[in-house]
């Protein structure tokens, strides 16, 4: 991959691109675009322990944008799409072991999906995305690019996992294995959600938001440099702080925080385990 990403690098840096070579950028974006739907890059990975941004990679994906023109993508019926050509929706086939379950789902080109995974109708996976094996998004679940999902995660309907394409070098948000995304959930802002963590339905997560750990008496922030990061089978419910300045404290309000309650044992476990017979 060493000259795939100088190749990148060096077209990232060039500019606008015109005649002969923007048809040269065309063929290697072609080949990383390749690469990067099969799963063989990726815009973030774990490194001795640690995520680690490629960020070469976003800046393949942004070239991509650069290069694309728009086209006309609209199939049969009254419904009309105008897209970049250059990430088109992305079709499977039997053979890749991925159920696109019929009703309006999405998947752009550039996105990894493992075998194994499941996805309802409607749901939509954007361009830098990487979706590990057996992991089910529901309906109405947004995975945004270059959003880092493990295996055996459960993305519970109108769950909503950010991307961060932008900055370059931001990490984008991690959502690692054997996560339970409940509904209506939000992780955004590069926040990183670690293996066997536990979401309830509408816990909201952002760089901004502080995690109340009421088990371990600490709260967990991120910093200019760092993440949020939900501690490893940490089970996290919607919460709320009260404010105690001000007109705020005269009218008794309170402010939206997400709260660990408690860490995963065999009672969450039993009831959040996924059904091998569906996959």
């Amino acid at each position: 991959m060493h000259n795939l990403q100088a190749d990148i690098e060096h077209l990232y840096a060039a500019g606008q691109l015109q005649g002969e070579s923007a048809v040269n950028a065309r063929k290697v974006f072609a080949e990383f675009r390749g690469a990067l739907t099969q799963g063989r890059i990726r815009a973030a990975e774990k490194r001795d322990g640690q995520w680690r941004v490629n960020a070469w990679v976003k800046q393949g994906i942004l070239l991509g944008f650069r290069l694309g023109e728009l086209q006309d993508m609209s199939g049969p019926g009254p419904l009309s799409f105008v897209d970049k050509n250059t990430f088109p929706a992305r079709h499977f086939a039997v053979a890749d072991r991925v159920r696109v379950v019929p009703g309006g789902s999405s998947i752009r080109s550039g996105a990894y999906i493992a075998p194994g995974v499941i996805c309802m109708p409607p749901m939509y996976v954007n361009a830098g995305a990487y979706v590990d094996e057996a992991t089910l998004i529901d309906s109405h679940a947004l995975v945004g690019s270059c959003a880092q999902v493990g295996k055996r995660v459960h993305l519970s309907a109108a769950a909503q996992i950010g991307g961060v394409l932008e900055p370059v070098n931001a990490s984008p948000v991690i959502i690692e294995d054997d996560v339970l995304v409940g509904g209506n959930c939000g992780v955004y802002e590069g926040t990183q959600v670690r293996q066997g963590a536990v979401l309830g339905a509408g816990v909201i997560l952002t760089r901004a938001t502080p995690l109340y750990d009421i088990v371990r008496e600490q709260v967990h922030r991120s910093g200019p440099e760092t993440p949020l990061v939900v501690p490893e089978n940490a089970v996290v419910v919607p919460g709320a702080r009260a404010v105690t300045k001000g007109k705020a404290a005269e009218w008794g309000l309170s402010l939206y925080t997400p709260v660990i309650v408690k860490y995963r044992d065999d009672k969450t476990q039993s009831s959040i385990e996924l059904e091998d017979l569906l996959r």
